[in-house]
């Protein structure tokens, strides 16, 4: 088996979109890596299983799975059948019976970290200065400015649900841990890796590696698919 054989599926977080993955992608699709960004709705935990397993359904042969934030919620609960290795990107990951909010306010939060509350419809929307103050405290201000426009509101009942057994107990994980991470606290991020048993890599890094240390991302994934070729 070969990297070509091999989908990457990246799966973004709250208040993201897919082109958060942009600069990832081109990575990818710069060394022959079949690579796809998966939308989510951020509806409930449910819609976005089911989103996710409706994007996994358009990719071929095994699968590395990646997830940034609160996508590491969802992506332990897709389709386990072609799904050879997890990636958690400064992700979270609620164990069985557990809710993400559970494992979001573990801790108490970063000082810089934003005030969140649902708005009338249910939704929590980032406030405007969250994005360079924590979300991606290393970008660029036209990359804050463009994260900041484009984001998509998370709805309570992502949140709020207990999970079911998570995929990580089955399947090998990598962790991307970000010590510079404003939403969610590093020390948070090393207890759910160890607790997964997962291959950890710590860097310098925010809360959106994506977008701010994009080769940082690519080598844990690289990692990731490497266990899965045999290569």
């Amino acid at each position: 088996m070969t990297t070509r054989d091999v989908s990457v599926v990246l799966v973004h977080g709250a208040w993201a979109d897919g082109s958060s993955w942009a600069r990832v992608i081109t990575a990818l699709k710069a060394e022959a890596v079949k690579v796809f960004a998966a939308p989510l709705p951020l509806t409930s935990l449910a819609d976005d299983v089911a989103a996710l397993n409706r994007s996994l359904d358009r990719t071929a042969g095994p699968i590395v799975l990646a997830g940034h934030a609160y996508a590491g919620a969802v992506i332990a609960l897709a389709r386990p059948e072609r799904v050879k290795a997890l990636v958690y990107v400064t992700a979270l990951a609620p164990d069985e019976g557990e809710k993400v909010a559970d494992v979001f306010y573990r801790l108490d939060p970063h000082p810089q970290a934003p005030k969140l509350a649902p708005d009338n419809n249910g939704l929590v929307w980032l406030p405007e200065g969250a994005f360079a103050a924590a979300f991606a405290q290393h970008a660029s201000a036209e990359d804050q400015a463009v994260l900041c426009a484009v984001q998509r509101p998370i709805s309570l009942n992502c949140i709020t649900v207990p999970v079911g057994r998570p995929l990580w107990k089955d399947v090998p994980s990598w962790f991307l841990v970000a010590e510079d991470d404003r939403m969610i606290v590093p020390e948070t991020q090393r207890y759910m890796a160890e607790r997964m048993k997962a291959k950890t890599k710590a860097h310098a890094v925010d809360h959106t590696p994506s977008v701010t240390a994009p080769r940082v991302v690519v080598d844990i994934i690289h990692d990731a698919i490497r266990s899965v070729t045999g290569n």
